[in-house]
């Protein structure tokens, strides 16, 4: 059973001397990952640490003569009962001496503390390291492709397919929330219930534990899983809660609030400041949440509809395993990722992503991306369906996270995380609108078709024509 060791903010435990002792494989990370602001961190922290060691040196000497005055002082006390007033001028010289010491010891105990402190604060900014698999620049390798090309199909976009069948509304949307937000509609809001059932039920298959996250976490509980409010080139990315009213000084000092951009992070931080039991792992969960994203693209093909959107519900898978067993949790996400959009019908190809595309927790990343007919307008009609990425230490490390080893009463590890997408309601929705939809209705003696949508029967029973 999970332990919580102690409550309150997670107190991050960065693998100082591992950087210390590799800078030039952290700078290249960063160069290679587009981090570069930090590229020069690394350096920082060996020449803060050195400060500090030698901070450490000067308060060792300084902590010495404190120690062997108290002695003396300590040996005073019998030789004034002895002889009283005889010490008085040895005493006074004594206290003399530490009562100049304690300031010095002040001092460094401060400048310790504010070298840690930068020390911490520099670590936090590096993204993971990157793995062997991941393609360095900005080019993913393709990795294979689930379904076959369609051969015959309409370019029709699905907002207005989902605008015909009256099944979306954007229009309604835009007066009640703004750009970037829509109403499911009809057989539409009943297909996404039918998505987010079946996308469990797969995963439930394949051995994942059900839970409902929250949709609102604490602010360093988003940035200790890599999501920072604002992405590298300064575009805001998470919506923030304000805790003000009337009576201000109620919320003084309380965590500043975000809404979750996706389940990963309540579902990792579910585990902060807790140690898990070896034999727990691999602990894999499974949920559908709704999610929230600031940032939703500059407009054009990839902003028209359901592609980018600043809120929508997903099914987000979540593990921890030990040390060597992330890639079989990995796998694993790949396997129910592949099932579910196998079928589905839909044509995807599966992508190694290269360097520059790894959130900073990411060691390795590979995105599922589904074939849109619309999308052919500007590019080779791909995007982006599902995403599974390994993490390693990252989040645990700055979430407190520990799994307690059966080898060791007291001993315990960092555990590694891994994440991946089961389904993203409105992409997968989009992608099964464009590629089913049934333009021109067949329409003979005695028969008429209405425009339609055809959806794989074996994977959605009860919700495959509309």
């Amino acid at each position: 059973m999970s332990v919580v060791v102690k409550h309150g903010s997670p107190k991050p435990s960065f693998d100082i001397k591992h950087i210390r002792e590799n800078p030039d494989l952290y700078t290249k990370t960063c160069i290679d990952r587009n981090y570069l602001a930090q590229k020069d961190h690394p350096q920082r922290i060996i020449q803060l640490f050195n400060t500090w060691t030698q901070s450490r040196i000067d308060a060792k000497g300084l902590r010495w003569q404190n120690k062997q005055i108290q002695k003396k002082l300590g040996s005073l006390v019998q030789k004034e009962r002895d002889r009283p007033g005889s010490t008085i001028n040895e005493k006074k010289e004594l206290l003399s001496q530490a009562a100049n010491l304690e300031p010095k010891l002040t001092r460094i105990d401060s400048t310790e503390a504010e070298l840690n402190e930068e020390i911490d604060s520099l670590a936090t900014e590096l993204p993971n390291l990157t793995s062997q698999e991941t393609p360095i620049g900005k080019e993913p390798r393709l990795l294979g492709y689930i379904n076959e090309r369609p051969q015959l199909y309409n370019r029709a976009h699905h907002g207005d397919i989902g605008n015909d069948l009256n099944l979306l509304d954007f229009a309604a949307a835009s007066t009640t929330s703004g750009w970037g937000w829509y109403f499911l509609k009809n057989q539409g809001a009943l297909l996404e219930q039918a998505l987010i059932q079946y996308a469990l039920s797969v995963a439930l298959k394949h051995g994942f534990s059900v839970v409902t996250p929250p949709s609102m976490v604490y602010s360093h509980i988003a940035s200790a899983c890599g999501f920072q409010p604002r992405d590298q080139g300064g575009e805001q990315q998470s919506y923030m809660i304000s805790q003000r009213d009337t009576l201000e000084v109620e919320h003084e000092g309380k965590p500043e609030l975000t809404l979750a951009g996706t389940a990963e992070i309540p579902f990792a931080g579910m585990k902060a400041n807790t140690a898990i039991e070896e034999n727990e792992l691999p602990l894999q969960i499974v949920g559908a949440s709704r999610c929230y994203r600031a940032e939703a693209g500059a407009r054009g093909v990839d902003t028209k509809g359901l592609y980018r959107v600043h809120e929508f519900t997903k099914v987000e898978m979540f593990a921890w395993t030990t040390k060597g067993k992330e890639g079989a949790a990995f796998e694993s996400m790949l396997a129910v990722q592949q099932e579910i959009l196998q079928s589905l019908g839909l044509y995807c190809r599966i992508m190694e992503m290269p360097s520059t595309d790894l959130g900073a927790s990411a060691v390795r990343k590979v995105d599922i991306e589904a074939f849109f007919p619309a999308r052919l307008a500007k590019g080779d009609g791909f995007g982006e369906v599902t995403s599974a990425s390994i993490c390693t230490d990252y989040q645990t490390r700055r979430l407190d996270t520990r799994v307690k080893l059966k080898s060791s009463a007291k001993k315990t590890e960092f555990p590694y995380t891994v994440n991946g997408t089961a389904l993203a309601v409105p992409r997968v929705l989009a992608a099964l609108l464009e590629h089913g939809w049934n333009q021109e209705p067949k329409i003979g003696p005695g028969v008429e078709e209405e425009m339609s949508i055809e959806i794989p029967e074996k994977s959605l029973q009860n919700q495959k024509h509309y």
